[in-house]
Parts: C-alpha cells; structure tokens; sequence
C-alpha cells in the first residue's frame, strides 16, 4: 500500500525518485501551476518553463510528461502533468487537483519514492492530493506475482508551504482515511469470488469491525429462516454457499443523527434460473459493489471520528441455479410480511435490499440510502462513469446528488413515474420483482420504494455503471473495481454530522 507523508521542500523531505510538478494551459502557453517552484534549479540555466516547451506540453488536463533532472538536483526524474486551463484567480477545482495527482500516480508505477509538488496550500487541496494520489496509485496484486516494475509507487509525498503545513497536514490525514477506505472497497469488488463468499465476506467484515470498535451483527442462514428474511434466503438458496445478513455500526456520543447505508451483496451473480447470457457473467464479481461501499463508509465513519450515528446493512448471498434455486413464478415472503412473485431470478438484487431496509427501518433512522450495482438499464441511460440517483423525497434526492458532485463523483437525479408501478401489478402475490423493461431502472426504483420505512427520507443509488471499469484507467479510476459511492456516503455522514441544509429531523 502506498504510504503518504508531508513535507515543505525536497530538503526537508527524504531522498526521492522523482518529482511531480503541474502544467496548466495559460493564455500564451503552458504555464507551471503553483508548489512547481520546488523544481527550480533542476534543470539548471535552461530553467523549467524551457525544458516543458520542449516536452512539446500544452497543459491539457491529464497530460505527462517526463524529463531527467540535472545532476546533483536531488531526484533524478521530473514528471509533469497537465491540469487543463490556468486559474490564477479561484485556484484549482478538488476534483482537478485529484485527477492531477491520480495520474501521476498511475504514472509513477515502479517507482520508490516521489514527491508531489501540485498545488496543496490549503486543507481541501492537500487532501485533494491524497486521495487523488491514493486512488491513482492502487493495484489488485494479491493474486499474482508482481515485479518491482509493476508495483505501485511505495512512498508520495505532498509538498507545501511552511504556513500552510497545519492546515495541509489534517488535509492528509483525512485524505488517507478516504483513500485507503475506497481502495478497500476496490479490493473487494476485485476479489474472485471463489474467495469471496457471503460467508468470507461477513468474516472480513467481523475481523476490521473488531479492530476500529464498530458493532458488528452476523445472521446466518439458520437465523435468517427463524426471522423469516425470505428476500435473501430466496436469491441464495441455489448456492452452495449459504446467505448472510451482516450489520456493522457506527455510534458516537455526540450523535444527534442516525444513517441507515444499505448494500446490495451478490458475491456473484449468475442470473439464476434466469440465467445471464454469454459475455454478461464475466464480471458479475462485482455485484457486491454497493455492500463493499458502505462496508467501506461506515468504517471510514469512525476513522475520522463523525458524531453521527451510521449503519450500514450488507444483504450477502450467491445467486446460483441449482434444484434448489428460485423459480420464475415462485413467490416469496419478505421481511415484514409482504409477498413477492419472482418474475425473473435475475433481478435478485431488490429482493435482498428490500428484506434489509424493511429491517433497517426498524431501529429508526433519520435518513436511508441504499446502494446497488442494480440494473443494465442505467448503465444504458448515464453510460460507465454516472450514477443514478432515485427517491420519493426530491429534496433529499437532489441532496444526495449535491454531495456527489462536491467529492468529484458524477451523479444524475433520475424520476420515480407513478404510471410505472402498474407494471409490477401481479395477481398472485402483494408486488412482482419485475416490470416494463422499458425505463427497467426506474422500476427497480419503484419496488424499492414499496420497502422504504414510511416517513424517513430514502434515496436508491444505481451504480451499476461506474462501479466497475472495464475500460482504460483514467484520472485516479483503475481498471476493475473502483469503489464507486464511497466517498459519496462518506460525504453524507459527513453532513449529517454537521448540519446541511436538507434538514433531518434528529433523534433527540
């Protein structure tokens, strides 16, 4: 794992490999951003802005470039990125400044030790810094061998200014909490699922609970059937591998505010009886997204201390087709009481959410989200890098979209049409799991809803495009797993332990 540390000079820091300075795109060319003064002298009389020019640099964002330093200036490579358009004026955007530093970091594979000398002379910029930096330098070694040429960068350090340093510091520190904690989730979401099973899964979850003092609950199989949660016993039971309901929770004293986080765990998803085609298997590792994002948020609840009260849910199960698996046309008994004729076995994943947030509901949140790498159909609306983002509460739906946006996630409101619940009509049982296909996330939507605890404000985050890429890296996001909505949970925490302006009602 890549280790962050600070500095205010490269004297001050330890010995580096390599420099990271920014570029921007200035009115009459490529200009350095501020904290690129730590390169003067390294490329001696020529001076910087020559040696990028004849890099043939225009500062567009996400540009590299790279060019040996003079003997004796202390690294012997400077790397340059690109930041896109200089503003002298407002200073670089967080998100601008993750990107920056995730790309170097993507950039600086193999190497030791570098320093980042991007602009970090404020809190929110340091800590930009750190998780852009963090995210860019992952890599899922665990199931091979790796050479030194392969490994990610073993040491960054944030360069900035003597009298930014306190403020910078904490910036880090933060950043660190949310870095490593997206990257937990991206381990998870990349573990095959041989290794991770609901069983495997609720065991890491026991074993980090245990170590930051989280409460940690576990339902098994037997304890799921004596409570009757027969949304996830249902979508499991064509497994070997048997089903698990695991509750991790975050508590504070100074809490006026509870969160309830739930998500969707299919450790792997065949489709079940309802088989998935050819082409569409090969990923579905990655439909416990949503469960590995608030695992990872809840945990980062604590690392930094929030006085909020934050639960998060994990519905875990394997959605397999055996004798024993659930048919088309079987109907279930959810949580709660309410009966639910499964139309198609592949859309298992509202079965399990709805069985935890009828649950969920019943310890009184304040507020709801559930997360899920849900349905095709969003990913056929917002395409691979946008969530979307649902509820019968507009004003909290717009809030939860609001807090992506101010961590650098892209998300878009989406409607609940009323007109679309007649398509979950069936006569044989209280709702069906499956409607029109036509608008097929707005429906899962729906049938969500019917299971959000009347009165609470719920929101339902689709993340079935951006939680897994299977393109090119880019910016700080790596190939696989990408921790999609943790930081954007995190965010939320993090305003409901503050105040924001949807107003919560609050718990005493």
């Amino acid at each position: 794992m890549t280790a962050l540390t600070i500095a205010t000079s490269l004297a001050d820091a330890p010995p580096v490999d390599c420099v990271v300075i920014g570029i921007a795109k200035g009115r009459w060319g490529p200009v350095l951003t501020p904290g690129a003064d730590a390169v003067s002298g390294a490329f001696g009389s020529r001076g910087a802005e020559e040696v990028i020019g004849v890099l043939g640099m225009t500062g567009t964002e996400g540009e590299t470039g790279k060019v040996p330093a003079v003997p004796g200036f202390g690294a012997g490579m400077v790397l340059a990125v690109g930041l896109g358009d200089a503003d002298d004026e407002n200073g670089y955007s967080s998100e601008t400044l993750r990107r920056a530093a995730g790309v170097a970091a993507r950039a600086l594979t193999g190497t030791g030790r570098a320093a980042l000398a991007l602009p970090a002379g404020t809190a929110e910029a340091a800590e930009a810094v750190a998780v852009g930096g963090l995210l860019g330098s992952y890599a899922f070694n665990a199931r091979r061998a790796v050479g030194d040429d392969r490994a990610p960068v073993g040491e960054l350090v944030v360069l900035t200014t003597d009298e930014a340093r306190t403020d910078a510091a904490a910036g880090i520190r933060r950043g660190t909490v949310i870095g490593q904690e997206v990257n937990r989730a991206r381990d998870l979401v990349n573990m095959p699922p041989n290794e991770l099973t609901p069983e495997t899964f609720a065991g890491i979850v026991r074993q980090v609970g245990e170590r930051y003092g989280l409460d940690v609950d576990v339902l098994d199989e037997k304890a799921l059937a004596e409570n009757s949660y027969g949304g996830i016993l249902g979508v499991g039971q064509g497994s070997a591998t048997a089903p698990r309901l695991v509750r991790i929770a975050h508590t504070h004293p100074a809490a006026r505010t509870t969160l309830a986080f739930i998500g969707k765990g299919i450790t792997y998803d065949s489709g079940g009886i309802s088989l998935k085609p050819v082409g569409f298997n090969e990923i579905m590792k990655r439909d416990m997204s949503g469960a590995a994002a608030v695992f990872a948020a809840v945990v980062a609840a604590v690392r930094l201390g929030l006085p909020v009260n934050v639960t998060g849910w994990l519905p875990l199960a394997e959605n397999m087709p055996s004798g024993s698996a659930t048919r088309p046309g079987d109907v279930l008994r959810m949580y709660g009481g309410k009966t639910v004729e499964v139309v198609n076995t592949d859309a298992e994943g509202r079965l399990v959410l709805a069985d935890a947030m009828v649950r969920a509901g019943e310890d009184g949140p304040d507020a709801m989200v559930d997360v899920a790498t849900l349905t095709a159909a969003m990913k056929m609306a917002l395409g691979h890098r946008t969530f979307g983002v649902m509820s019968d509460d507009d004003a909290f739906r717009d809030h939860v979209v609001d807090a992506a946006g101010r961590v650098g996630e892209q998300a878009w409101p989406m409607p609940l049409p009323a007109e679309l619940r007649e398509s979950l009509h069936t006569p044989v049982a209280d709702i069906a799991n499956m409607g029109e296909r036509i608008g097929g996330g707005l429906v899962a939507g729906l049938f969500l809803k019917e299971f959000a605890p009347p009165g609470v404000p719920w929101a339902h985050v689709d993340i079935a495009g951006p939680a897994y890429n299977e393109g090119a890296p880019h910016g700080y996001t790596p190939r696989g797993g990408t921790g999609s909505a943790v930081r954007t949970l995190i965010r939320l925490a993090e305003d409901a332990a503050t105040g924001t302006p949807y107003r919560l009602r609050t718990s005493r």
